[in-house]
C-alpha cells in the first residue's frame, strides 16, 4: 500500500481530501471545517441539554433572611422594617424558583410571586436598598426609572425597555433574565393625576400603568434587544416575565395626607389613639387603599401585594450615616484623599454642622453629600498639587467652604 504523503491528508471524520477542504491537524487525525462547526454544533447542544436537565439555582438556601438583612445593615442604616420585607420577599422569591426546578412537570401548589413596594422621602435609602441587595445576588438585576415611560404612540421609551436592560444583565441569556430582579424606581410619577391630553407625553400616567400591568402579571413578552421604541423591523427577543421579581419604590409625596385622613375616620371618637397614631411616622400605616387613592390603579395595586415603608431620616440617622456604613461618605472622601497621601481628618464639630446642614436641606441622604461636596471642593481641587499631607476639617472651615458656594 503506498504511504501517505502531506498532500494525501484526508478529514478523519467525513474523508474529503485536503485539495477539497481546509483541515485542521491533530498529532495522529485531521479535520475539516465542516466537520468542525458540525462538532461546534453538537457540543452547544448537548451542554444546553445538561443545563436543562440539571438546573442551577440562583441562591444557596443557607443564606436565610436574616443573614440577607445582616449583609444590608452594612450598608444602610436603620430602615429595620423595610429590610427585613425585603430580605423575605428576596429569600422567598430564591425558594419559589427552587421550588419550580424541582417540579418540573408541574406540582399540586403554584407558589405566586410576592412584588413588593418600597415607599418613602426621597434620600432615605430606597435606591441603596436595590443596589445593595444586587451586590449580594446570583441572579440578573436592573434599575428602571419609571419617569422614562410613556404610553404606546407617545414620545419616550415603551415599558418593555425594562426587560431589555434585564436582558443586558443577564448577559443576553434569556433562562437567566426570566428569573431575575427589577427595581422600578419612581413608579409615583405614573400616578393618576386625572384627565390632560397631550400630543407627546401621557401626561395622565394611566396608560403607562395599564402597559406595566403585561410585565408584572406574568406573560409572554416581545422585547426589543437595544432598548427604547419598538419598530416593524425589529427582531424581538421574547421573555416570559412569571418568575420574574418586581420591586418598585416612589416617594408619594403627599401619601401621608390621606394616610391621615383615613385613621382619622376610622378613629372617630378615639382621640386619644388617634393622637398616638399621628405622633409616629404615617407611614407605618400605609396600605394598598392609600396607594390607590394616590393614583395607581386597582390592578397595578393588585399586583404588588407587598406594600413596606422607609421612615424619615433623623439627625441622628443622618450622623450614623455619615460615619457607619462600609461606604460611608466620609470613608469615600478618605479613600480619596490617601490615593494623593493625604490624610483626612474631620472634628466632631464639623460633623455636627454638616448633619445640621443636612437637616435644613430635608433631602436625607443626598443631602449629606450635597454639603460635604461643598465643604470639600476646594482641597479636592489644591491638594494633589500640593505638598500637604494632612487636611483638618474643623467648624470653621466647613462653615467657610459651605456659605462660599451658597
Amino acid at each position: 500500500m503506498a504511504k501517505k504523503t502531506e498532500r494525501q491528508a484526508f478529514c478523519s471524520f467525513c474523508g474529503r481530501p485536503a485539495s477539497e477542504v481546509f483541515l485542521i491537524s491533530g498529532i495522529d487525525a485531521n479535520i475539516c471545517e465542516h466537520c468542525a462547526e458540525q462538532a461546534a454544533a453538537i457540543v452547544a447542544q448537548e451542554a444546553r441539554h445538561r443545563h436543562a436537565e440539571q438546573p442551577q439555582l440562583p441562591l444557596d438556601l443557607g443564606k436565610t433572611p436574616a443573614e440577607i438583612k445582616a449583609y444590608l445593615d452594612q450598608y444602610v442604616i436603620g430602615q429595620e422594617e423595610a429590610k427585613k420585607v425585603l430580605s423575605v420577599a428576596v429569600y422567598n422569591h430564591y425558594k419559589r424558583l427552587q421550588y419550580e426546578a424541582a417540579h418540573p412537570e408541574g406540582a399540586e401548589v403554584e407558589i405566586e410571586k410576592s412584588n413588593l413596594i418600597l415607599i418613602g422621602d426621597t434620600g432615605t435609602g430606597k435606591t441603596l436598598l436595590a443596589r445593595t441587595i444586587s451586590q449580594l445576588l446570583n441572579v440578573p438585576f436592573c434599575i428602571a426609572d419609571a419617569t422614562v415611560f410613556t404610553q404606546a404612540g407617545y414620545v419616550g421609551e415603551d415599558v418593555e425597555s425594562i426587560l431589555s436592560r434585564l436582558l443586558q444583565a443577564a448577559d443576553y441569556d434569556v433562562a437567566k433574565a426570566e428569573k431575575g430582579i427589577v427595581f422600578i424606581d419612581e413608579i409615583d410619577k405614573i400616578a393618576r393625576k386625572g384627565d390632560n391630553p397631550s400630543i407627546t407625553r401621557d401626561v395622565s400616567g394611566e396608560g403607562v400603568q395599564q402597559a406595566l400591568l403585561k410585565l408584572l402579571e406574568g406573560s409572554l413578552v416581545n422585547v426589543p434587544p437595544a432598548g427604547g421604541r419598538k419598530h416593524p423591523e425589529q427582531q424581538f427577543i421574547q421573555i416570559n416575565t412569571k418568575n420574574i421579581l418586581f420591586i418598585a419604590g416612589g416617594a408619594f409625596d403627599g401619601i401621608d395626607k390621606k394616610i391621615a385622613a383615613r385613621l382619622n375616620t376610622a378613629s372617630i371618637g378615639f382621640r386619644n389613639e388617634e393622637r398616638e397614631r399621628t405622633a409616629v411616622n404615617l407611614l407605618r400605616h400605609v396600605d394598598a387603599t392609600d396607594v390607590k387613592s394616590f393614583g395607581l390603579i386597582p390592578e397595578i395595586c393588585g399586583r404588588f401585594p407587598v406594600i413596606t415603608y422607609l421612615d424619615a431620616l433623623d439627625r441622628d440617622a443622618l450622623k450614623r450615616i455619615l460615619l457607619e456604613p462600609k461606604n460611608a461618605l466620609l470613608r469615600q472622601y478618605t479613600s480619596l484623599l490617601a490615593m494623593d497621601q493625604v490624610t483626612l481628618e474631620v472634628t466632631d464639630d464639623a460633623i455636627d454642622f454638616i448633619v445640621d446642614k443636612a437637616v435644613e436641606l430635608k433631602m436625607g441622604a443626598r443631602g449629606l453629600r450635597n454639603i460635604v461636596e461643598r465643604v470639600m471642593t476646594d482641597a479636592m481641587f489644591e491638594l494633589p498639587s500640593s505638598k500637604k499631607r494632612k487636611l483638618t476639617v474643623t467648624k470653621a472651615y466647613a462653615e467657610e467652604q459651605y456659605l462660599k458656594r451658597s
